[in-house]
């Protein structure tokens, strides 16, 4: 009878002990892939060649022609959570100012995301962000 009890304890207890095992979460389809800005809140970025978004391991890094900004990243539901980001400090005017300020202000502001095919789109209340795929994994996980 003893053994009975202690046998039904344990596998009441079993499924509260899992829950203390770190699980790790799967892979994101942004995880190793790199995109390229094709709007940045609805215009043509300034300097197309140089306007990237990249995702490598817990890192991202963005360059939209004049500073570059870096820092980890990570996926809460349908949002971006990037930060804390480093950035270069290069003096950038007019147009091209004002989009790295959009991008660095859209980044930190937890942006909803939307990949579908080759797109993807960051959207927080204040700025959006459009995106074509230019490397990495080509597969929504």
């Amino acid at each position: 009878m003893r053994r009975a009890v202690s046998l039904f304890a344990i596998l009441l207890m079993a499924p509260s002990l899992t829950a203390c095992v770190a699980q790790t979460a799967p892979p994101h389809a942004l995880e190793g892939s790199q995109w390229s800005f094709t709007g940045i809140d609805g215009q043509a970025p300034v300097d197309p060649t140089r306007a990237r978004l990249s995702f490598e391991g817990d890192m991202l890094s963005a360059n939209v022609g004049c500073n570059s900004l870096s820092g980890p990243w990570r996926i809460e539901k349908t949002r971006l959570i990037a930060g804390p980001l480093i950035q270069t400090r290069m003096f950038c005017e007019g147009q091209l100012g004002e989009q790295e300020q959009a991008t660095s202000a859209l980044l930190v502001a937890a942006p909803e995301i939307e990949i579908e095919g080759s797109t993807l789109t960051l959207k927080s209340r204040g700025h959006s962000a459009s995106l074509t795929r230019t490397g990495g994994p080509t597969t929504h996980r």
